[in-house]
Parts: structure tokens; C-alpha cells; sequence
């Protein structure tokens, strides 16, 4: 499972040009799941996503979570993070997990997010719009494979 995780000023997604979600400031993050995700995938990296220190203190050093500040999530599911492009030229998803399959997983993490901060959702399978005011910039890449956190580099 892979996070893309922006940490921004604001954040939205429009369907068919009507704005269906939109976050203040917080996380906007984008979800790749693949074929052998699972439960414990998500909840490590809900985890980790919620006590990331990256928001600014009175310093201006990154030392506060998104709990901290009482900030948002913006959660959007985004199939391409699980494609495989090292041959040919065109992407690969046939590692992504089943459309149905990851579509619950989607709203399990949604809950899960909203037990403990405001999140809001894109609209799964739809072509979206996503804007933001990325701040920082501040942009990471997070992974789990069989419940433990991966480093990418």
C-alpha cells in the first residue's frame, strides 16, 4: 500500500465541475492499494499518518501532528500508484487490488480517519479534480507492506 501525503493550506476534488470535497488546512493524501494489501497495511500507516510531526511549532520547526493542529484529511483513492511502468512503455495495473476489494478498503480507512479527525473523500472509480495550496512544499511518500512501514527512497 502507498500514501502520497501533502501537507497543504487547502485542498479539493470536483466531480463533473461541482466541488464534492474540500479541506482546510491539513493532509491531502492519495491511496494506492495493491492486490496484497490488508487490514494492517491501512492501520500502520493511519497511524503514522496521524502522529507525523511535520506541522510547524512556535520555532518553525516541524514538531506538531495533524492532531496537534487540529487539522483535515482529504482521502483519495488514485489505482495508478500500484502500476508497474519498469517494462514497456505504458503502465501496468494488473498489481492493483479489484476495484470492489479496494473501494471498501477506501471507506475503512475513511472511518477509520474519522474517529479521530474531520475527513472528507474523493469520489472512488471517478475521474477527479484535485486542487491544492501545497504547503511547504511538504510532500512524502509512505508504504506498507504486510503491516510494516517501507522506506522509499
Amino acid at each position: 500500500m502507498k500514501v502520497v501525503l501533502q501537507r497543504v493550506k487547502s485542498a479539493f476534488v470536483e466531480v463533473e465541475n461541482k466541488t464534492i470535497s474540500e479541506i482546510n488546512r491539513g493532509y491531502l493524501t492519495f491511496w494506492g492499494i495493491e492486490e496484497n494489501d490488508t487490514t494492517e497495511d491501512y492501520e500502520a500507516l493511519i497511524k503514522k499518518i496521524l502522529n507525523l510531526r511535520i506541522f510547524s511549532d512556535n520555532d518553525g520547526k516541524m514538531n506538531k501532528s495533524i492532531l496537534d493542529v487540529e487539522g483535515e484529511i482529504l482521502v483519495v483513492s488514485q489505482f495508478t500508484l500500484a502500476a508497474s511502468y519498469i517494462k514497456g512503455n505504458r503502465p501496468s495495473f494488473i498489481k492493483a487490488k479489484n476495484p470492489q476489494e479496494a473501494d471498501k478498503m477506501i471507506r475503512e480507512i475513511i472511518n477509520e480517519f474519522s474517529k479521530n479527525i474531520t475527513t472528507k473523500q474523493g469520489s472512488f472509480g471517478a475521474s477527479m479534480q484535485v486542487g491544492l495550496v501545497n504547503d511547504g512544499p511538504v510532500t512524502f511518500i509512505l508504504s506498507s507492506i504486510n503491516g510494516k512501514l517501507e522506506e522509499i527512497n
